[in-house]
């Protein structure tokens, strides 16, 4: 596969990069920009620990040749502010056990949140369902995004 010398916005930081435009998005983002937050799960886009933001919308990056995003902006759980709302709610509501989901259930919690402010738990258990936890912490993830949502509904 030929390189390409191509760009990328990630955490509001340009990089340039002469990869194969085929490489997955999650593959640059640990091992070539070494922003390890993102997790592998699974490899076919179906348990949501490699999700990040692709323009404000979550994404799976095992899934996404890094060719399709190039110029787009890109935002991984590195990217989120430690005070963020929901990185806020996740620690009062003590949502982690191993820790593995939880960068790609806080990125897919924030853009769901970004998009209703004000859900109801069924929206919430709706829009989180495609990200497992093989810990089972899905009462504490659904309480500390209620908890968010409550935040953000007062900002």
């Amino acid at each position: 596969m030929p390189k390409t010398e191509k760009s990328l916005i990630v955490n509001g930081k340009p990089y340039a990069l002469d990869i194969s435009p085929d490489i997955p998005l999650l593959w640059v983002l640990r091992e070539h920009l070494r922003l390890t937050g993102t997790k592998f799960g699974c490899g076919i886009a179906q348990c949501g620990a490699c999700t990040v933001h692709l323009e404000g919308k979550a994404v799976r990056s095992c899934s996404i040749p890094v060719g399709e995003v190039f110029g787009k902006k890109i935002t991984t759980i590195e990217g989120i502010p430690p005070d963020h709302p929901v990185k806020r709610a996740w620690i009062q509501a003590q949502v982690p056990q191993c820790g593995y989901c939880q960068p790609g259930q806080i990125m897919q919690a924030i853009a769901f949140l970004n998009e209703n402010r004000n859900p109801s738990h069924e929206e919430v258990t709706q829009a989180m369902e495609g990200n497992l936890c093989r810990c089972g912490t899905y009462p504490r993830i659904l309480e500390a995004i209620m908890a968010a949502s409550s935040a953000l509904s007062r900002v």
